[in-house]
């Protein structure tokens, strides 16, 4: 092995055993008790923690802080704290102190505390901080090292797997990608209330000013990669894996159970017991995992990551060679190549780049540069080409950065706006020039660059802090759920627009009767913000339930749905009853009304739902009292039973179906029925004023009510105006009933409508019959040839005419495609009774040639097919059905 210690050394200690152990604490009170030392930390978090709390007990002249890109160096130090990438390992001190050692077996930072391990020396005593499965390798590597053994002051236990929504507070949960931090911190901010996030990602600002939110119990959450396994000491209650896999940059693995004991080890500090798990959608873990954990068992450690460390800068070649070199021992591995390896084979195969690395000193320099962090861990080429251009400034006669190309590099980072990730990457950019301008000699004024990175970091270090607070803490959710927690009494309070406020803070709007929460108040905390709004609720539910009791009838309105709003909200809902005519009515959400009050509001919504319905179906609801009433002689039975269907068909009755009780009908019952508002027409007996827009939108909703079925799917009600409208066979033919609407073949015709073609067909009829009339008088009297019989209006040809409405079928845009009236000698002579059809009938039912056809045969006409004298287009005659005559081709109205 080469290398060589940093300097005589006393005795060698390693400290071993699992977190929460007070190892670190011991190795700071053994340093403290030399003249000076020096101790090497895993994270540069961690490192300002430990320089922080010497500072205050030593002072700040008495102790140096020395990272990547932070120092903080007081002319004469005593003791230094570093990160172990970072220890200056020419500085002789009495103590040294390496935590974590067993990071010496990570992948890419592992050759580090390997070289620390074999040759960082304190003149007087030299102690290694880590993991009990580093006892075998230590042994072998350093023969005459003691070990003492710390055990865990608190218990660890396994809690099995747990849903989000039940993972009990103070709890950190594990995830090992940024984009699964967030999901799960979106989750538990609409649960919980919210979650603070920590990642190795974020800069050591943003990270601390995230762990305070969590200690200062302003959330209970923590929602962070493996970052948290090391050295942030916090009040972790439960660690939470959501997955037991992570990406270590070359392959997605499962977690060593080193590395799983290491995280769950967070949870419990000092005395108080922890306890650890899965959540969310990792497996839960099996029986040997959990028992190493709990008892601290593990494999050893078996091979230690080794890079050479005796470089040889006479060459590009050389240099990488020996970076190369395999292991000399054993227990030792030479690791895999490393990002200032990749930046070296990267920049050695640039030629401008091998035209200046020609002697020992100029590759020096350059291995210098290659050993610039890429913060982003993407090692793209963008990285390699500033890492070419700051040793293309060091090569120069300058042999600086200058200061304007530095600025231009900075200036793009100095911003705050963007989103989360935007701030992280301008950090991870920003970092790389903090650590540029604390390399000595690399810019002029490095003091003042040194000042400028370092705000720009901290400026979008707290920009980044306030972005992940916004998007994953609910800062009102989080102080009430501590005053919940500390049982304080919450003042709560309601406006006139029904907006709940607790402790001034908007937690949701009484609507109606009905408190509805802020959707972001929701979760394992809403039944308790529900029970401090109650309080301000109370009154003012016993208020509007006074008022409601007595409110003027123009307050109420009803929705489509069958809901009574009252002060823009829900306060009932009608609902299927015995009869559709007269449907009951239930408060809605008022379960903190007293009954009496209930009933109050009830009595005064059934009197306006009675008026309003007085209003729109006065002629229905007269019919049904007339035909109820047993004492009202005026009605026959017969009479009695034409009303009730009546009633029952939503005002509308096919007269074939009752052909016979018309028949037998009185006049006087006919005339009673006529004063009650019923209209006896060709086809159809019914209500006119029932068709009224106000009278049908009624009519379908108290329809739809009485379906009870909230899966039934129906249609629109036709617009008011439209005549017809396609028929769809899947929807019940009461629903047309109630729409005032009567099925005609391929259409629903409105009843009316029906009406008013049965007299257009009696007129064309009796205009036929006069025409025939008068030339069979002509006929007498002269000795002329006979004349053909002209028809009346247009015919119409059988492709023509296709409009489905009335606004695109108008007699005149009809007449335009219709042929005029035949010279006399193609007139079709027609049959008594018979007629054609004719624009203006088409543009009566809104439809087309072939929808007419079906209307017609729908009721109750046969069709005869002519043929023009001329052998033209062919004619269809129609006529009534002789079984659905009534009254021959006379003109029938009861």
């Amino acid at each position: 092995m080469q290398g060589k210690l940093l300097a005589a050394s006393g005795p060698v200690t390693a400290v071993l055993g699992p977190t929460n152990t007070g190892k670190t604490h011991l190795a700071v009170e053994r340093m403290l008790g030399h003249e000076s030392g020096m101790i090497g930390l895993p994270l540069r978090l961690l490192a300002r923690e430990i320089y922080d709390r010497i500072a205050t007990l030593r002072g700040a002249q008495s102790v140096a802080l020395i990272t990547g890109e932070e120092k903080i160096a007081p002319s004469h130090p005593n003791y230094y704290v570093c990160t172990v990438e970072a220890m200056p390992m020419d500085i002789p001190v009495s103590f040294l102190a390496v935590d974590e050692i067993q990071l010496a077996e990570d992948l890419e930072r592992g050759h580090i505390f390997t070289h620390r391990l074999l040759y960082a020396r304190g003149l007087n005593e030299t102690m290694f901080l880590g993991a009990e499965t580093m006892r075998p390798l230590i042994k072998q590597l350093i023969p005459q090292a003691t070990f003492v053994s710390r055990p865990r002051f608190s218990d660890l236990s396994y809690a099995g797997s747990k849903k989000l929504s039940r993972l009990p507070r103070r709890t950190a949960i594990v995830a090992f990608s940024a984009e699964s931090v967030y999901g799960i911190a979106e989750l538990i901010r609409r649960q919980r209330g919210g979650a603070a996030v920590v990642m190795g990602a974020l800069s050591p600002r943003t990270r601390n000013a995230q762990v305070a939110l969590y200690q200062s119990g302003d959330v209970d959450f923590m929602v962070a990669t493996d970052a948290i396994g090391m050295g942030l000491n916090m009040d972790v209650d439960h660690v939470a894996f959501a997955s037991l896999t992570k990406f270590d940059g070359v392959n997605v693995r499962t977690l060593k159970a080193t590395e799983t004991a290491q995280i769950a080890g967070r949870a419990g500090r000092y005395l108080n017991d922890g306890t650890f798990g899965t959540t969310a959608d990792a497996a839960a873990m099996d029986g040997d995992l959990v028992e190493q954990i709990e008892n601290h068992r593990f494999d050893p450690v078996r091979v230690l990551q080794w890079r050479n460390d005796a470089l040889d800068f006479d060459s590009l070649q050389h240099l990488i060679a020996t970076l190369e070199k395999y292991a000399p021992h054993p227990g030792l591995v030479r690791t895999r190549p490393s990002t200032d390896l990749l930046a070296l084979r990267t920049l050695a195969s640039q030629p401008d780049v091998t035209r200046m690395a020609t002697s020992p000193a100029a590759i020096r320099i350059l291995w210098d540069v290659c050993v610039i962090p890429d913060f982003r861990k993407v090692m793209s080429d963008e990285h390699a080409r500033i890492l070419s251009a700051i040793y293309g400034y060091l090569m120069s006669d300058a042999g600086q950065i200058p200061d304007d190309w530095l600025a231009k590099q900075v200036q793009s980072l100095d911003r705050v706006e963007g989103d989360l990730d935007t701030i992280a990457n301008r950090i991870s950019h920003i970092r790389t020039w903090t650590f540029v301008s604390n390399r000595s000699g690399w810019v002029e004024n490095a003091a003042d660059w040194r000042e400028r990175t370092r705000e720009i970091e901290d400026k979008l270090s707290d920009a980044l802090h306030d972005r992940l607070t916004q998007r994953f803490i609910d800062r009102r959710t989080g102080v009430l759920m501590k005053r919940l927690r500390d049982r304080e009494e919450l003042m709560a309070a309601i406006d006139h627009e029904g907006e709940v406020t607790v402790e001034g803070e908007y937690v949701g709007r009484l609507m109606g009767f009905r408190f509805v929460p802020d959707p972001r108040a929701q979760g394992i905390h809403g039944k308790a913000l529900r029970a401090a709004a109650s309080r301000a609720l109370t009154s003012e539910l016993a208020g509007r339930a006074t008022e409601l009791s007595a409110a003027p009838y123009d307050t109420i309105q009803l929705s489509d749905t069958g809901k009574l709003w009252w002060r823009n909200a829900p306060v009932a809902q009608i609902e299927a009853g015995a009869h559709w005519l007269s449907p009951p009515i239930e408060l809605m959400d008022d379960e903190a009304l007293p009954g009496e009050s209930q009933k109050r509001i009830l009595k005064n919504l059934q009197d306006w739902f009675q008026h309003y319905l007085a209003t729109r179906l006065g002629p229905l609801l007269a019919l049904r009292k007339t035909i109820d009433d047993k004492r009202q002689t005026g009605l026959t039975g017969l009479a009695r039973g034409i009303g009730y269907r009546l009633v029952e068909n939503f005002g509308l009755l096919e007269r074939a179906r009752i052909r016979d009780d018309i028949r037998s009908l009185s006049q006087s019952d006919r005339a009673q029925l006529r004063r009650l508002g019923v209209r006896f027409g060709e086809f159809s007996i019914y209500v006119p004023k029932l068709l009224k827009p106000a009278a049908a939108h009624t009519l379908v909703l108290l329809w739809k009510i009485a379906q009870d079925d909230r899966q039934l799917t129906i249609p629109m009600p036709p617009p008011p105006g439209r005549v017809s409208v396609s028929l769809d066979q899947q929807v019940p033919k009461a629903f047309y009933a109630a729409c005032g609407y009567r099925p005609c073949g391929a259409r629903a015709v409105r009843v009316d409508m029906v009406e008013r073609l049965a007299e257009i067909i009696r007129t064309e009829i009796e205009n036929y019959r006069l025409i025939k009339k008068a030339h069979a008088e002509r006929k007498v009297m002269t000795s002329a040839p006979p004349l053909a019989v002209p028809l009346v209006g247009p015919i119409i040809p059988p492709k023509l005419l296709t409009g489905t409405d009335a606004e695109s079928n108008s007699d005149s845009d009809l007449s335009a495609n219709c042929h005029a009236a035949p010279a006399a000698d193609t007139v079709v002579q027609l049959r008594n009774g018979e007629f054609v059809v004719t624009a203006r009938m088409m543009s009566h039912m809104g439809c087309g040639l072939d929808d007419m056809a079906s209307i017609l045969h729908a009721l109750g006409f046969r069709r005869r097919t002519l043929k023009k004298h001329d052998g033209g287009d062919e004619i269809v005659a129609w006529r009534r059905n002789s079984r659905h005559v009534t009254h021959g081709t006379a003109k029938t109205k009861g």
